[in-house]
Order: structure tokens, then C-alpha cells, then sequence
């Protein structure tokens, strides 16, 4: 596990094009847009989840709504020093239908990249609000304060109500988006 797979590793630096690898964390995810040398790899771009805290993101930092964020922002960056295409490459991480990586991915096509990817395989609009984050919360409120309380500790902590997630997404979105 981890090894590097010379075969693959061989066709990536003979295409020519350029590669988006993703690496998704325990607490965060850190992004790179690479263009594969036979001397060497060169970074094109690079993002990690701690830039959303500096866009007001008080969510977590590695779940599906941060993920497509994330993806929004690096596609951002991407498009802005000229990049039009990537080519995802998860190394051993496979690739799972409605996955953080796949929210990722939906974020760098939405800021205007091209990534050949089903589009079958991104999460439900619900999902990348974080409406089921909202829904849950509001039902485990009502039903028990305190493991509601427990739960989203580090939330509320950030000040944040697990409730107002799609909101909160929303605004934060915005303020990505807006900077176009």
C-alpha cells in the first residue's frame, strides 16, 4: 500500500497532461494540480482545507460540504494560472460514487475545469449542503440535548448551529464564487 505503480506512473508522464491529485486526510484535504516531468513533477496549483477557514468556513474541515468547496476553490485557482483540463489521479485511493473525493471533484468542474468523470458518480445537491448534516441535527436536538450537544461539540465550538450547515455553505460558497 502506498507503493507507486510505475506502469501507470509511465502513462501519466507520456500523456502530457496535466494530473489533480487529491489527498484526503483525517482532519484535512490537500489538493495539487501536477504536470508530470521525466525529471521531475512540477505544481501548477495547490490547496489545502485550512484555506476555507480564512473564508469563514466554520465547518469541518474534511466532510462532503468542505470537500466541494475545497474542489470549487482549487478548480478556481486552477482555471486562473490556465489550466483547462486534469486528469484524476488517486494513486491506490479508490474512487467511490457520492464520495468527498467525488464532492471534490464536482467543485473543480463547477469552478469551470474539465475532469472526465461520470456524472453519476457526484453526491445529490442535499449531500453537498450539507442538508442531511442539517436534518440530523435538528431531529437529535429535539430527541437529546445533550448527545446533540456531544455530537457537534467542535461545531459549536466554532460557533456554528449544525442546523444552519446549508446556510453557512451557502455564504461560503458565495464568497468563493464571488471572487471570479
Amino acid at each position: 500500500m502506498g507503493l507507486t505503480n510505475y506502469r501507470a506512473r509511465k502513462k501519466e508522464v507520456a500523456s502530457r497532461g496535466i494530473l489533480l491529485t487529491v489527498r484526503l486526510a483525517d482532519k484535512n484535504v490537500s489538493a495539487q494540480f501536477i504536470k508530470p516531468n521525466v525529471t521531475g513533477d512540477s505544481v501548477i496549483s495547490a490547496v489545502h482545507s485550512r484555506a476555507l477557514r480564512k473564508l469563514g468556513w466554520k465547518g469541518s474541515l474534511k466532510n462532503t460540504p468542505a470537500c466541494y468547496l475545497l474542489g470549487l476553490l482549487a478548480g478556481k485557482k486552477a482555471v486562473e494560472k490556465g489550466v483547462k483540463e486534469a486528469f484524476l489521479y488517486t494513486g491506490v485511493l479508490p474512487f467511490v460514487k457520492g464520495s468527498r473525493l467525488a464532492a471534490f471533484v464536482k467543485g473543480v468542474g463547477d469552478a469551470g475545469l474539465k475532469v472526465p468523470i461520470s456524472e453519476s458518480a457526484f453526491p445529490s445537491e442535499k449531500r453537498l449542503k450539507g442538508e442531511a448534516i442539517s436534518t440530523y441535527a435538528s431531529s437529535l436536538l429535539k430527541e437529546n440535548k445533550e448527545e446533540y450537544t456531544r455530537r457537534f461539540s467542535a461545531l459549536l465550538k466554532l460557533g456554528l448551529k449544525p442546523e444552519d450547515y446549508p446556510a453557512h455553505y451557502e455564504k461560503v460558497r458565495a464568497s468563493i464564487v464571488g471572487g471570479r
